[in-house]
């Protein structure tokens, strides 16, 4: 794994890798009593011709440094994530599958080390990348999703951290999830905090509605992840002729929807039944 360290007010220097193991923590760390930390999901694919790839590593450099910046943190530059990302991957590459087998999950974390009791930025900050060998995300494979839409729980709020990828958004999410996957569903789909009827996101990725040759998604307002693989999708949708709204989408055109998928880097792309 890649470590790097800097203190508070200060810039990330040269870091290194270094055997997977433990880190240390004091119990008086700033991520672990007040949550101060952010974290990107990225993956390395392997070609048939031997070559390891790498998708929009910079964007997910940009939403590390703007999550880092919401949440009170310094944070490496973009050339330093890139080159972070690069080493580890090279430094494991004999985990990444075989091509149509999975991937390797890349997993950077920017964490509050540093010991502070009182409610304040951590004087202290680590900079550290894992990875994983991994197949598909959902125990369905690559069949439809069926998802649980949420009316009780909500993901985020307005002027919240929704928009950024904070480690304090996932642990909230993990009850209705139980709930939903104790009834038999695949995931949760969350509703907007005042209204309860325009959609959000599912638990850990963006959604789209096709209706004929308009693919719709809800607008990146502050309370949903910009992810990488939805900008990706919003490019590529206009290139081949797309009508592409981002706006507030009501629940009920679901039902008049003729498809609808959800994305994110673990997940991919799958269809909602």
């Amino acid at each position: 794994m890649y470590v790097m360290s800097c203190c508070k007010d200060q810039r990330f220097l040269k870091g290194q890798l270094c055997r997977y193991a433990n880190i240390e923590l004091s119990p008086s760390a700033g991520v672990l009593n007040y949550g101060q930390g952010v974290y990107e999901g990225m993956k390395a694919n392997r070609t048939q011709d031997g070559r390891i790839l790498l998708f929009r590593a910079d964007q997910n450099a940009g939403r590390m440094r703007h999550g880092a910046e919401r949440m009170c943190m310094p944070s490496p530059s973009i050339d330093q994530f890139i080159d972070a990302v690069k080493e580890t991957v090279s430094a494991n590459k004999r985990w990444i599958p075989p091509p149509g087998k999975g991937s390797l999950y890349v997993r950077p974390m920017l964490l509050g080390t540093g010991p502070i009791l009182g409610l304040a930025p951590a004087p202290e900050y680590t900079f550290l990348i894992y990875v994983s060998p991994v197949g598909y995300y959902f125990k369905e494979g690559t069949a439809p999703l069926n998802l649980y839409i949420e009316e009780e729980y909500v993901r985020a709020s307005p002027g919240g951290a929704g928009g950024v990828k904070s480690i304090t958004n996932y642990a909230p999410v993990m009850k209705a999830i139980t709930k939903a996957k104790d009834r038999g569903f695949s995931d949760v789909l969350y509703l907007d905090a005042i209204n309860k009827k325009y959609l959000e996101e599912v638990s850990s990725c963006n959604i789209f509605i096709v209706k004929g040759n308009v693919i719709s998604t809800p607008a990146t307002n502050g309370t949903i992840l910009e992810g990488v693989t939805r900008k990706s999708i919003i490019e590529i949708a206009k290139d081949h002729g797309y009508q592409v709204e981002e706006r507030s989408v009501a629940v009920d055109e679901l039902v008049d929807a003729d498809d609808a998928v959800v994305e994110s880097t673990k997940n991919n792309l799958f269809p909602v039944k």
